[in-house]
């Protein structure tokens, strides 16, 4: 496979080195290989490599590459390659799958996964796109920085601008330099931003805004429009095993209930069942066809279907009432003094849970009894009585996983 669009450029927002992908040195990689990369944009020669030649790698942070998942892997055929270049072969040797990439599950119910993939099932846009300067501030071989990745490489006139996860705080200096005019970031991702630099964020010449990876409420999709308003604020549902599967651009939370159920060529079919959101997708990883239950739990409300959270963890049962944590964050996310929040159950005598919250304020302080007891009665005039968190922690900080979700 030859690069499609090699003149589209790429620049380390860190060093600001530019290139295109037709001058980018490719990384030769004993396939199949798992490339440990120190950077995201380290990570673009090994990107070439595959799209010149279609050998079969995955990518994988220097972050993650701990001694278990390293011995996993190597277990499943993969030769390691360290960022100083040097080779660990794999410990079962099998043939290499031409064309094949693989992703890593962000682990979040357990040890990560591997999902197969191919560049085509990974290019979920197609057709003529308006020129854009994207930024691509995920970490490495994940769904999302493949998505961004893809663009680049798939779509004339697609430009990245790479910063790392780990160096979060210099992308909105790097947006203006570099002109980034579209930038797709998680809620915990964005909330971060507007938390720390707002007073710069309004520079940054984005015509496209982008949300995903996490529950998306109207909260932070509000606030994004005051910073944008000229801008086309899209929030979307993927991930490693379905690919991308919602995408929404009316700057409302959920997608409308309409959407269940309905047929379309080449399109998923989106599905509740038992309260879990179940997709089947054509851009489904290896092994994953058919519908595929997700793990995430929907309400409905307003005509609105509304994703709240995983499963397992998104019902609270209070005496044999329940409420959906979710809800209850989007109720105390939609304050204006409130930045972020999480809502989970407390165990407590006689009634099995307790709804408790840790919240932090876009003033940053963790000691506000005035803002507290606001917040209280803000969550009674818009929950029912067993809804109300019975305790609310004040941090100083949104807690953030490299993957920029909260780190919950």
């Amino acid at each position: 496979m030859s690069l499609r669009h090699p003149s589209n450029r790429l620049t380390d927002a860190s060093t600001g080195e530019q290139v295109t992908w037709g001058d980018l040195e490719p990384l030769d990689y004993p396939a199949p290989a798992a490339v440990v990369v120190d950077s995201s944009y380290a990570a673009l020669r090994a990107v070439r490599q595959h799209a010149e030649t279609g050998a079969e790698f995955l990518v994988v942070a220097a972050g993650r590459m701990e001694a278990n998942l390293r011995a996993e892997l190597r277990a499943a055929g993969f030769n390691i390659v360290d960022p100083d270049g040097s080779v660990e072969l794999a410990s079962v040797t099998r043939e290499p799958e031409p064309g094949r990439l693989w992703l890593l599950t962000s682990g979040s119910t357990g040890r990560p996964k591997q999902i197969g993939h191919t560049l085509d099932s990974l290019t979920t846009v197609a057709g003529d796109m308006a020129p854009r300067t994207w930024l691509c501030p995920y970490s490495p071989g994940t769904y999302a920085w493949w998505q961004v990745v893809t663009l680049g490489l798939g779509s004339a006139g697609q430009d990245l601008v790479v910063v790392d996860p780990s160096r979060l705080d210099e992308w909105v200096a790097a947006g203006i330099e570099h002109g980034v005019t579209a930038a797709s970031g998680t809620p915990t991702f964005w909330r971060q931003t507007t938390m720390s630099q707002a007073d710069d964020l309004a520079k940054v010449p984005l015509q496209q805004v982008s949300l995903g990876g996490e529950p998306v409420d109207q909260a932070i999709l509000d606030q994004l429009r005051t910073f944008f308003p000229d801008a086309r604020i899209s929030w979307l549902y993927a991930s490693s095993e379905v690919g991308a599967s919602i995408v929404v651009h009316d700057g409302r939370a959920g997608f409308p209930v309409e959407w269940l159920g309905r047929e379309a060529e080449g399109r998923p079919r989106i599905d509740v069942v038992d309260g879990e959101l179940v997709i089947t997708s054509p851009h489904h990883g290896e092994g994953l066809g058919g519908p595929v239950r997700t793990g995430d739990a929907v309400v409905v409300e307003d005509g609105r279907v509304l994703i709240t959270g995983r499963l397992d963890s998104d019902e609270i049962n209070i005496g044999g009432a329940k409420v959906s944590a979710g809800v209850v964050r989007a109720v105390l996310q939609s304050h204006p003094d409130v930045a972020w929040a999480h809502v989970r159950g407390r165990k407590a005598p006689l009634v099995g849970n307790l709804v408790v919250a840790d919240v932090v304020l876009t003033s940053g302080e963790t000691t506000a009894p005035d803002v507290l007891a606001e917040l209280n009665r803000w969550c009674a005039e818009r929950l029912p009585e067993y809804g109300v968190p019975r305790r609310i922690k004040l941090l100083a900080a949104i807690p953030t996983k490299e993957t920029l979700k909260s780190d919950v």
